[in-house]
């Protein structure tokens, strides 16, 4: 009888310890972080470093895969989508993926998702420098006397920097030869190798080509001038008060988890990324790229891309660039 008593108590005992034991093993192995742009943007660069500096505080690695295509991230949503939400699969990507719904590419609203937001940059107009335009109204007028003969390059169908895109034309009057690439960092090599003259990305993106001089940046898509390098970047909303219509449109960068991934999964993961966020590294990153670090997660960074998602979705309906309503969606106006 003292036996089977005794093998009671340690079977009871194992069963109240082993769900703090799965709780202490998250995680056990490699995670994957699936991201929906292409190498060397933004989103990428950060989700990169962050990893990095996530992947010493948890003990394993975060490998990084690009997987780019369709529309709003689409391909690269529903690969992290179609995984098991056991927190080893990632979606690295930015406020654009909230198009990706009126855009026909994602059957999903956003609250999916659980995200965490590493931090953004604001968008500005820049032109290569053998480009006859010396300001942002040159460029405007050029685009009125010739619509559609001004190539323009941004990253793709309904991202950030597309949406600026038209928001600009909207406010100025101008008409671009839309140009969409994978990735920030592509649509600017193309300025380099002269596939496009105009390039709409953010200035941590563009930073180190302005530095060396092989952008010349005409106006921030932002109600206020900007100081790089002691260089004054005028607004372009001064000149268009038009702008303001649809503008500014605020750049979200980070990562995401299925929404119905385990509570404890969470929690290590919002540890780790916070711990990550407060590293030099990362702090160094945000000072010399103009990338403000804001290190969100939880119900404040799901209530932003909710609102995002209610303004760009609203916004590419109104400018004619979607192709699903967001009303059929369930998708609130803002």
């Amino acid at each position: 009888m003292k036996k089977l008593i005794v093998l009671a108590l340690i079977l009871l005992l194992a069963m109240v310890y082993m769900p703090g034991q799965a709780q202490r093993e998250y995680p056990s192995r490699d995670i994957n972080n699936i991201l929906v742009w292409g190498a060397g943007g933004g989103t990428d660069l950060a989700n990169r470093l962050v990893m990095a500096e996530m992947a010493k505080v948890l003990g394993v690695n975060i490998n990084v895969n690009n997987v780019t295509g369709g529309v709003g991230g689409s391909v690269g949503m529903y690969e992290g989508y179609s995984r098991p939400a056991d927190g080893y699969t990632l979606v690295g990507l930015s406020e654009s993926v909230v198009t990706a719904a009126v855009q026909g590419g994602f059957e999903h609203k956003m609250d999916v998702w659980d995200f965490f937001i590493i931090g953004g940059s604001p968008d500005l107009v820049s032109v290569t420098p053998s480009a006859p335009y010396q300001t942002l109204e040159d460029l405007v007028e050029a685009a009125k006397r010739n619509p559609g003969g001004i190539r323009a390059g941004a990253s793709a169908a309904g991202s950030i920097h597309h949406l600026n895109l038209l928001a600009f034309e909207d406010g100025t009057g101008a008409d671009f030869n839309f140009i969409p690439y994978d990735s920030s960092a592509a649509s600017q090599n193309a300025a380099m190798t002269g596939e496009v003259t105009v390039v709409i990305t953010s200035v941590q993106e563009q930073s180190e080509l302005l530095k060396a001089g092989r952008l010349r940046p005409l106006a921030m898509l932002v109600p206020d001038d900007f100081d790089f390098e002691g260089t004054i970047i005028p607004t372009g909303f001064d000149m268009y008060p038009g702008m303001a219509d649809y503008l500014p449109l605020e750049q979200q960068i980070g990562f995401a988890i299925r929404k119905d991934a385990p509570e404890n999964v969470k929690q290590v993961l919002q540890d780790a990324f916070s711990k990550a966020m407060e590293t030099e590294p990362v702090q160094r990153y945000g000072r010399e790229r103009y990338f403000d670090m804001k290190g969100y997660y939880g119900d404040t960074a799901n209530r932003i891309f909710d609102n995002l998602e209610s303004v760009f979705s609203w916004t590419l309906w109104e400018l004619g660039a979607a192709t699903v309503n967001p009303e059929t969606l369930g998708i609130p106006r803002p």
